[in-house]
């Protein structure tokens, strides 16, 4: 009988189930299994000799023979779970982990910084009474422009300007990717019973693309519609949002302007937060910010709701989110908000708690 690993001459049965419980490891274990159990094994070898043996002697020499072989496996199994346990304890006592040490940074996700100035302009206007209204992107040329005061010929209704889904010269039924959260004024006047307060923050889409301007950008509407409303609250309104989004009080001025669907009509600007109104390159040294666009609600975007202005009057506003941002955040160029660099957005904390 040749050699087997780890052992010089073939075993036999007792000296195999005596040397069984001293075992020092699984490795010799699995050596004596082999010597003995195995393929050439002491026993496996015996038990393929029985039949060379006469038949009155092959069934006694056969049944010593098994209960051998029973005896080995049971003794090798029990052994092994003793050395398995204690190799266990061994890679516990050593691998163990001190859970008393710091744990290793791990990069946390932040929300990005536009989502942020969204939470924290909802959080300002809510604030000051104002709940969310929504209208869809995909609108009626009719919601988007007529019913906003926009005359046929405006510039904004042409195809250079605007994403039209049919021919911009169709006479019915257009649909365009709406150029402006005003639609969600309209919605409001045809659904909702004065008085309210509304805002809408959502996406919309100009034929536009460069520092300051991006074909898909972001809107903040509010609209007030009360009995005894007023240019002066207005005026308070956004006084008051702007100190809140801002988190300082900010110098502010109106100057008259012209929107189809307000009137009177005014830009709302605030001092420069960069030179505190010296001048600087950011305001062309004016030491002013061109913020806003607001106004007194035009009678004719009131009569959508079958209101009348001389009774129910009411003002609205509209901002872009990415230029409240960029003067909040210091940003330089518009584009930066979506070319999602990671050195950028890792500038940017974590996102404020909302007003409740």
């Amino acid at each position: 009988m040749g050699r087997v690993k780890g052992y010089t001459q073939p075993m036999d049965f007792a000296q195999a189930l005596q040397s069984i419980p001293a075992l020092p490891s699984l490795a010799a274990l699995e050596d004596l299994r082999v010597a003995t159990l195995g393929l050439n094994g002491t026993l496996t070898l015996q038990l393929k000799e029985l039949g060379a043996l006469p038949p009155a002697e092959r069934k006694a020499k056969g049944a010593e023979l098994n209960q051998q072989k029973q005896q080995l496996a049971e003794a090798i199994a029990a052994r092994k779970a003793v050395l398995e346990a204690a190799e266990l304890e061994r890679r516990l006592a050593t691998e163990r982990v001190d859970i008393t040490l710091p744990a290793p940074a791990q990069p946390v996700g932040k929300l990005h910084p536009l989502t942020v100035a969204k939470e924290e302009i909802a959080a300002a206007l809510k604030t000051l009474g104002f709940v969310h209204a929504y209208g869809p992107e995909l609108e009626t040329d009719d919601y988007n422009f007529t019913k906003l005061n926009l005359p046929h010929h405006h510039p904004a209704r042409q195809d250079q300007d605007t994403f039209y889904l049919t021919p911009w010269t169709a006479l019915k039924d257009k649909y365009v990717l709406r150029t402006q959260t005003s639609n969600v004024q309209v919605r409001s006047l045809e659904t909702v019973a004065p008085p309210f307060r509304v805002m809408g923050i959502g996406r919309v889409f100009r034929r536009d693309y460069d520092l300051t301007h991006t074909p898909q950008f972001h809107q903040v509407e509010g609209m007030m519609v009360e009995e005894g409303t007023t240019f002066a609250h207005m005026a308070g309104v956004l006084s008051e949002f702007l100190r809140l989004f801002f988190g300082q009080q900010l110098k502010t001025r109106l100057r008259p302007h012209y929107f189809p669907f307000t009137e009177p009509s005014a830009e709302l600007d605030m001092q420069c937060l960069f030179c505190k109104g010296g001048g600087c390159k950011v305001c062309k040294n004016t030491g002013w910010l061109e913020l806003l666009g607001c106004g007194m609600v035009h009678r004719n975007v009131l009569a959508v709701g079958g209101l009348n202005p001389e009774t129910t009057p009411g003002f609205a506003f509209g901002a872009g989110v990415e230029r409240l941002a960029m003067l909040k955040y210091g940003v330089p160029d518009l584009r930066l908000f979506y070319e999602s660099h990671g050195q950028f957005l890792r500038q940017f904390g974590q996102a404020p708690v909302a007003a409740a």
